[in-house]
């Protein structure tokens, strides 16, 4: 049978575990997120273990085109098990499409979606919405979409800015086309976070200066650096394994993310997690969460819930 993290039995009826019910029913006004997780991508890149698929990979034992209705059947679930546990949220405070590359399904699946989170919670009036997307999968269409129906925030897997770079990690989209996709979404009302990896087998250190020169050169108030990880069953760990690359050694990747860090703190980005640095008033609120444990609700595959043990009630009065 599957386990908790802390090895309680999963419930039977995909509820939330006893220590989880309070006795009479409970309104929080703590803040609540919701995770979306759309696994489609065009490309398995070779570094990658999250739970993605390209359309090859799922046969016909998925379809894109239904699973947006797939995603609003969890969130009707949701919304059940949290009302038979006594539980009610407030209102939602942040949301996130994480993939995977959730712009691979058309905008107004992905609004659809947000929309029936509105319908099972609420938003909240400075709710924060976020999508991840690669470069090549918006259109400055597609991005007023998203804008209209209440996302607010869109986070671009850049990664780098050097094309061998983006070779080696796999990725498909031209990097002339940053500065672009940050100006449309920008214009469509959108704010913009850009993702870097540093730590590319052949990666030098001036490569990664003019990646993090170009990603500070659009202007925008969000970014997020992550050292490379080559997990055990990935394409590039066998080519690790058979010599093909060469990963850096932990002295490099430390040069790396303290030049990122002066880079980024030089240009008035503050760093303020352990991989992320912005303006004022522009970090993630939704990763903040997850750091303070509020609750949260994931939906799709792979997505994983945390609903906090309700707290005691305060003793009565002598």
């Amino acid at each position: 049978m599957p386990a908790l993290p802390s090895g309680i039995p999963v419930p039977d009826d995909g509820g939330l575990p006893t220590w989880a019910r309070p006795s009479g029913r409970v309104a929080t006004a703590e803040p609540f997120g919701v995770y979306v997780h759309v696994p489609f991508c065009t490309v398995r890149c070779g570094y990658c273990d999250f739970n993605t698929y390209t359309a090859s990979e799922l046969g016909g034992g998925a379809n894109q085109a239904a699973y947006a209705t797939t995603a609003l059947r969890e969130v009707s679930l949701a919304r059940r098990v949290l009302a038979d546990a006594g539980r009610s949220p407030a209102a939602v405070s942040t949301v996130f499409f994480g993939g995977g590359t959730p712009t691979m399904l058309p905008a107004e699946d992905l609004a659809r979606v947000l929309t029936g989170i509105r319908n099972a919670w609420g938003l909240a009036e400075d709710a924060e919405v976020t999508t991840e997307a690669n470069p090549d999968s918006v259109t400055p269409e597609s991005l007023r979409v998203l804008a209209e129906a209440g996302f607010t925030r869109v986070s671009f897997g850049m990664q780098s800015a050097v094309p061998h770079v983006l070779a080696t990690l796999e990725r498909t989209h031209d990097p002339l086309r940053i500065p672009d996709v940050v100006r449309w979404a920008r214009d469509a009302g959108l704010d913009v976070s850009l993702d870097l990896i540093y730590g590319t087998p052949g990666e030098s250190l001036d490569d990664w200066r003019t990646s993090v020169e170009a990603a500070l050169a659009t202007g925008v108030d969000h970014v997020s650096a992550y050292a490379l990880v080559v997990e055990p069953g990935t394409k590039m760990a066998a080519q690790v394994r058979r010599g093909e690359v060469t990963l850096p050694d932990e002295d490099d990747q430390a040069a790396k993310y303290e030049l990122a860090d002066d880079l980024l703190t030089e240009a008035g980005l503050s760093w303020y997690e352990v991989s992320n640095w912005s303006r004022a008033g522009h970090e993630c609120r939704h990763n903040i969460g997850y750091w303070r444990g509020d609750d949260w609700w994931g939906v799709g595959p792979g997505a994983h819930s945390y609903v906090s043990a309700p707290a005691a009630p305060a003793p009565a009065a002598p």
